[in-house]
């Protein structure tokens, strides 16, 4: 009677077997898919914080937040949170139909993410005077920024609300991302320039360094993608983001 039990029971561990396995793929593959977009979230604020630090100028998605802060003496991660609020609501209003939950957890994201820039801020260095200096720290923060931001848009996860918002008007409008994106950057740079020119700061977070980011960061974003996608597509299992590029 013991060698009907004993046979039973490999029969189940060996039925079961298969499902405890996928299990454990499913748990790693969720690991490395949060840990990619929790990495990438993180490269993103230091390069964002390391635009700032350069004095060529910032990002064109913070650089309204930025001049504001600058001009009223505001804190930068407030003033940045305050905007990422507003790009939120802009896409619940452009999208129009049932809030689905990781739209709204952009605000969380939001909140966080802010944070972190301000810790960034408060722990990185101004670059040191000289243009060589600072054009080697605009280099790693226009790579910072491209890679970072590849990383967590690649992850499908929460949205950066800059991101999410670029995406909900190319989705409104019917016209390509990359275009939206330049389109949006431009806008923002557009609205920096009229008000430090209306508050008496001309060219307030507005420089070298904004112009070179605007045209640098969607290139990294797309070497990236090429060179690294494939492999953490394997490994985080994102079917869309498996050998395609992403180029803003």
């Amino acid at each position: 009677m013991v060698k009907p039990r004993i046979k039973s029971t490999k029969r189940k561990w060996l039925a079961v077997l298969p499902q405890l396995v996928l299990r454990r793929k499913r748990r790693m593959r969720q690991f490395y898919r949060w840990l990619f977009y929790l990495a990438g979230l993180f490269i993103l604020a230091l390069g964002l914080t390391l635009n700032t630090k350069t004095g060529l100028g910032v990002t064109p998605i913070i650089s309204v937040p930025y001049s504001i802060a600058q001009v009223f003496g505001f804190n930068f991660g407030d003033a940045t949170l305050v905007a990422y609020c507003l790009f939120v609501a802009i896409q619940f209003l452009l999208k129009g139909k049932p809030v689905r939950w990781a739209d709204l957890l952009q605000l969380p994201l939001s909140l966080v993410f802010t944070r972190v820039l301000n810790l960034l801020d408060g722990a990185v260095p101004a670059a040191p005077q000289g243009m060589p200096a600072r054009l080697c720290l605009l280099a790693a923060a226009i790579l910072c920024t491209g890679v970072g931001a590849a990383m967590s848009v690649d992850m499908k996860l929460v949205p950066n609300p800059g991101d999410g918002i670029v995406a909900a008007i190319a989705q409104r409008t019917g016209r390509e991302l990359g275009f939206t994106k330049n389109w949006f950057d431009t806008a923002n740079v557009g609205i920096t320039l009229v008000f430090g020119l209306v508050m008496g700061h001309p060219l307030c977070g507005i420089g070298l360094g904004t112009v070179l980011a605007m045209l640098g960061v969607g290139r990294v974003m797309a070497l990236f993608n090429r060179l690294c996608l494939p492999a953490m597509g394997r490994l985080a299992f994102v079917p869309a983001a498996r050998g395609e590029g992403t180029a803003e």
